[in-house]
């Protein structure tokens, strides 16, 4: 399996908002601190907020954080609502499935069973697992404004 460049941008964004949550942050400092593009980073945004994951305050001074606690942010959620309702292999496909042989195959059953297991697997974590080195995480970015120190920067949510 291999995670499109969306579902791995959607998740730094999430950790680096969950790094500091008590503040605004803006595109251009998260693209900024991971060397990335803005443009990538604001449809990121923008299908967080549609999703009730982050949200956004326009205007001057404005910015994105979470909605919610990173102990309430589940990644199997999070990647599943991310890579959207695209079909593993064409048999999962009704409108454009054109193999001959869906009608005795099994490997569609099986992976709809692997799939299902990765994401129940993924459900396990939160985004605070992602971040609870906060400090280590801070450290590797490109820039981050300086804030107090915290150690251990993701709040639960518990």
């Amino acid at each position: 399996m291999h995670l499109t460049t969306f579902t791995d941008y959607t998740l730094r964004v999430l950790i680096y908002l969950a790094l500091e949550p008590d503040r605004l942050a803006t595109i251009p400092e998260m693209a900024g601190a991971y060397g990335i593009s803005e443009n990538h980073l604001m449809k990121v945004v923008h299908k967080l907020a549609r999703g009730g994951t982050v949200e956004s305050v326009r205007g001057k001074g404005g910015g994105v954080r979470l909605a919610r606690e990173p102990g309430e942010i589940r990644l199997g959620q999070v990647i599943k609502a991310s890579e959207g309702d695209a079909a593993i292999v064409e048999c999962f496909s009704a409108e454009s499935n054109r193999c001959c042989i869906t009608p005795a195959c099994r490997l569609t059953g099986i992976l709809a069973e692997a799939f299902d297991a990765l994401y129940r697997s993924l459900d396990a974590y939160t985004l605070a697992d992602l971040c609870a080195n906060g400090g280590e995480l801070r450290a590797l970015f490109k820039q981050m404004p300086s804030a107090p120190s915290k150690d251990n920067a993701c709040r639960s949510g518990s």
